[in-house]
């Protein structure tokens, strides 16, 4: 197996090469953080898609439809594809025409560096909890390609993705993506019918799977409100992750970040549903396995051709680089563009780029140390939709929308969030603690915005 594993780690060096070659462009903070805001058609397209379809999307979810049938992919690929659209049937267009660097320079604009800072503190959490995922995932298929423990994996991806993050930035993951993101397509698209044409009795199998595991209802006796929940973590605590926001501000125009959006989320619901179904058949062709998350890497080694195989893993390996290097980058740049450099206005534009990277060594470590301590991928990946996006999505929203509420609506909003929903899944372990969050978050920027208008108009 340790040639496999030979094969991969060239792939990435590849990967590595492209990241030192583009870095040599980078002159602009701009142009690390946002690719000069020069993405058309093509490569807005999938640069979005890539954003999600990553490990979640292949290891973490086929592995989760391993365990629970098809309702355990509810968020993704459902849920995270139907996020994408969303972005680009409402948010893209004006999120765009604020010609914002990070999500987080929205909230100065509309509220004020307060909610600004509280907003960053808030979010990057959440941010590093969607790169542990893509590290761990990124072990999961080192470990199926050698004798490597996970621990050991692990360590070795989290340094490759440190040391590609920090040399290429968001300019060299865009042209990666395009190339890594249509061979992840051809190597899932060519694993499907490898499976199919590969496996005696195909029809049989797929009949045999239980009628259950081929609903997306949750389990018999799941309350309404548990069900709610399920759905609106991805869509409402995703569609405004910084990771998806920064890339739909780097195309160069509203309209091309409107329709990448919608074609990107389109792709990923259609090519989402052959892993979805790597998972419902692998538990009868590789019934047992320890861990579920190795389904998707042991399933291709077995039906692909060798060099097939270190292909596809390479693909899978590059997109995972791709979206944990995303995720890194907008740490980094909440903490460097809205910290850092708002602290020092004249700071030359070498040394942005020079903070920015920093703090994406400071994340990547701490993102290293949670993949090494968590459950699995698809945990990580449902936690990071909920930390505290409620928030963040309801002060997004009536930013963006309305002129009701000001700097105190959105504070106290952002801490009734953050609060109810710690307090609902640590303390009282409520199923549906995002759903309450949210709901509260809403009430809260509501009341908070009617006792300002009062305030104010009492004042004058």
């Amino acid at each position: 197996m340790t040639w496999l594993l030979i094969g991969i780690l060239i792939y990435v060096s590849i990967q590595l090469g492209i990241g030192w070659w583009v870095s040599r462009f980078i002159k602009t903070e701009k142009d690390y953080l946002l690719a000069g805001r020069k993405l058309g058609y093509i490569l807005g397209t999938f640069t979005i898609f890539a954003t999600w379809f990553g490990a979640e999307s292949v290891v973490g979810a086929s592995g989760a439809i391993y365990s629970g049938g098809l309702a355990g992919g509810t968020a993704d690929p459902f849920g995270f594809g139907l996020c994408l659209i969303l972005m680009g049937l409402v948010f893209a267009i004006p999120l765009w025409k604020r010609k914002l660097t990070t999500l987080a320079d929205l909230f100065r604009q509309r509220y004020s560096s307060g909610v600004e800072k509280i907003a960053v503190f808030m979010m990057v959490p959440s941010t590093l909890m969607w790169a542990a995922a893509q590290i761990r995932a990124f072990g999961q298929v080192l470990t199926a390609s050698s004798s490597l423990e996970l621990e050991v994996a692990i360590a070795i991806a989290a340094t490759i993705v440190i040391v590609y993050t920090i040399l290429g930035g968001l300019l060299a993951v865009v042209y990666t993506d395009l190339i890594q993101g249509a061979i992840l397509i051809i190597g899932l698209i060519a694993l499907f019918f490898l499976v199919i044409f590969n496996t005696p009795d195909i029809a049989g199998v797929w009949s045999s799977i239980d009628p259950d595991r081929l609903t997306l209802r949750q389990p018999p006796g799941t309350p309404l409100l548990e069900r709610i929940d399920i759905w609106v973590i991805p869509l409402c605590g995703s569609v405004v992750a910084q990771e998806l926001v920064a890339r739909v501000i780097a195309t160069r125009s509203p309209k091309v970040a409107q329709r990448s959006s919608i074609a990107a989320g389109s792709m990923y619901l259609g090519f989402g549903l052959i892993p979805a179904f790597i998972g419902l058949v692998g538990l009868h062709l590789m019934p047992g396995l320890e861990d579920s998350e190795q389904i998707i890497p042991l399933m291709a080694q077995a039906y692909m051709p060798t060099i097939l195989y270190i292909i596809f893993a390479g693909a899978l390996v590059s997109a995972i680089l791709s979206t944990v290097d995303s995720a890194l980058l907008v740490a980094s740049s909440l903490i460097s563009h809205n910290i850092v450099v708002k602290s020092k206005p004249d700071m030359p534009e070498h040394k942005k780029v020079g903070w920015a990277r920093f703090f994406v060594l400071i994340f990547g470590i701490l993102a290293w140390f949670i993949a090494t301590n968590a459950e699995g991928v698809y945990n990580l990946v449902v936690d990071a939709a909920a930390f505290g996006t409620a928030g963040i999505f309801t002060i997004v929203v009536f930013g963006l929308f309305t002129k009701l509420g000001g700097k105190f609506a959105a504070a106290v909003t952002l801490f009734t969030a953050m609060s109810v929903w710690l307090s609902a899944t640590y303390l009282f372990e409520l199923e549906w603690a995002y759903l309450l969050s949210l709901i509260c978050a809403i009430s809260a920027y509501l009341i908070s915005a009617r006792a300002e208008k009062m305030i104010l108009a009492r004042s004058n």
